[in-house]
């Protein structure tokens, strides 16, 4: 009992602080023309609101694509349909067509905000607590200590309750279904990342150890006995799912093709902004974009991706257990985030849900990382007047993270599992791994505190206006590539510990 009451002030905590952030600015507010993504999700209201379904992919007079066109899979137009039924009854200008662009008003404003919670207290905090509850390992104390962290991510509080989006759906579907096949509930697992998938097309970073998780399980459990059955199984659940989804599309082919065509824009380039990943920060040595066309450089990033995600993907196939899963969540995400095509900076959230996952088993590791991928996102959040809930929902994480998880406490060898680098490092015996491991994460975090001061208070020279955007951008890379690195390492060398070995239901 005293537990659950815990569990309940966690809650209550996780959502105030949200609710306290969207009193804050958002992605556009009073930037005519465009204004920024609060507007986006307000226009798929309005379209999918006055136009029939088979007009919410396609140019027309009432439907611009070039403002704001619909570009997210149909769960997303659906989730847009539901929220513009209720603004309808509140107040029909809000979704009117064509006259309500650009809409700002408090009441809006409340309407829009409160949207976004609803939908994290029907879909993402229940998994964080369902997850943490069930599938951590340690103590009641823990447990709930885990749980509070994950609640307080600054990244994706910022992002959904400041900036304006809602990936709290997506995420909170594919912890569901991370959750069910900890389990042992693969069919409702794969129904539920089916669902994630249907309604952001990201969640393909986390597609492949899905598929590979599972496909290992068939394969161990006997690919011409019960493992045939699983798959069975599986695969009807995810093509009733998928087609459940995509049904009203399905009849016209053109239809399907075109949401195709919007949700996976090629056409945009290697990338835009200044994002952490490889090719922004080797675009400040060799300019890319130059250099290849724009067919050479999507065969290059699809190269490349491939290449990192492979190690992973083929380790967990073969030794597909829950600790293996979700080191390759991670691995796979940071995968894409720094190789794929057209990354944005809010794409790091996929990297860092599974990070979540990791407290229990890296805490020092995941706070880290958690700390450097809501840092990678400051130049977007100072776009947006979001500086002091950035300041404070970074530090609150930062404070209880440390002080509840005790992470460098845990900082042995053994605990890190650098098994491999002491291998590597056999020429430096007397080298204290875990002593060097939190002498570069004081470094780090001095330093990002540092880049946080100059940013804000230092204005950068003329001749170097992206002088901090980038600074921000390459510090971040490094760390996001070093944690790549280091999380391949520990999946493909080192055994899981006992506490994090999950048997294969």
């Amino acid at each position: 009992m005293q537990t659950w009451s815990l569990v309940a002030l966690c809650v209550l905590l996780g959502a105030v602080a949200r609710w306290g952030v969207s009193f804050n600015s958002y992605s556009g507010a009073a930037k005519p023309p465009m204004f920024g993504d609060y507007e986006a999700q307000r226009h798929w209201q309005e379209v999918t609101y006055n136009l029939p379904l088979q007009q919410w992919y396609f140019n027309s007079t009432n439907n611009d694509l070039n403002y704001w066109g619909l570009d997210y899979p149909p769960l997303t137009a659906y989730h847009s349909l539901l929220c513009a039924y209720v603004a309808e009854r509140i107040n029909p200008e809000w979704v009117a067509l064509h006259t309500s662009r650009g809409h700002e008003s408090p009441a809006h404003k409340l309407f829009m905000r409160a949207s976004v919670l609803v939908a994290d207290l029907l879909i993402y905090l229940p998994a964080v607590v369902l997850y943490c509850l069930y599938l951590t390992d340690g103590s009641p104390r823990k447990k709930v200590s885990i749980l509070l962290c994950t609640l307080l991510y600054p990244g994706l509080i910022l992002i959904d309750y400041g900036h304006f989006q809602y990936n709290g759906v997506s995420l909170g579907l594919a912890l569901w279904a991370v959750w069910a096949l900890g389990l042992g509930w693969d069919a409702l697992g794969s129904m539920a990342f089916c669902l994630a998938l249907s309604y952001k097309q990201m969640e393909l970073y986390h597609a492949l150890p899905f598929f590979c998780y599972l496909l290992g399980k068939c394969f161990k459990q006997g690919i011409l006995g019960q493992g045939l059955f699983l798959l069975v199984r599986i695969g009807v659940t995810v093509l009733l799912t998928l087609a459940l989804c995509w049904l009203p599309f399905l009849s016209d082919p053109s239809q399907a093709l075109q949401v195709l065509r919007r949700i996976f824009p090629v056409a945009r380039g290697l990338f835009e902004d200044k994002v952490a990943n490889t090719w922004c920060s080797l675009n400040i040595l060799i300019k890319i974009r130059s250099i290849l066309s724009s067919d050479s450089q999507f065969y290059l990033s699809l190269a490349c991706t491939v290449l990192a995600v492979l190690p992973s993907s083929v380790r967990l196939l073969t030794k597909p257990t829950f600790w293996q899963f979700k080191l390759a969540l991670v691995n796979s995400s940071l995968a894409f985030f720094l190789f794929s095509y057209q990354v944005h900076e809010k794409s790091i959230l996929l990297a860092s849900l599974p990070a979540c996952l990791l407290l229990s088993d890296l805490p020092l590791i995941a706070i880290w990382f958690l700390q450097i991928s809501t840092f990678s996102m400051l130049p977007l959040l100072l776009k947006d007047g979001l500086l002091v809930p950035y300041a404070v929902t970074s530090l609150a994480f930062f404070y209880f993270s440390m002080y509840l998880l005790s992470p460098l406490k845990h900082c042995t060898e053994e605990e890190l599992r650098m098994g491999a680098y002491r291998k590597i490092l056999f020429f430096l015996p007397k080298l204290d791994l875990g002593c060097a491991v939190r002498w570069k994460f004081y470094v780090s975090i001095l330093a990002m505190a540092a880049l946080n001061i100059a940013s804000v208070a230092v204005s950068p020279p003329p001749h170097l206006p992206d002088l901090f955007p980038v600074l921000i951008s390459t510090f971040s890379f490094v760390h996001f590539l070093g944690t790549f690195v280091y999380l391949n390492i520990v999946q493909l060398t080192e055994p899981p510990g006992k506490k994090s070995q999950k048997k294969i239901n």
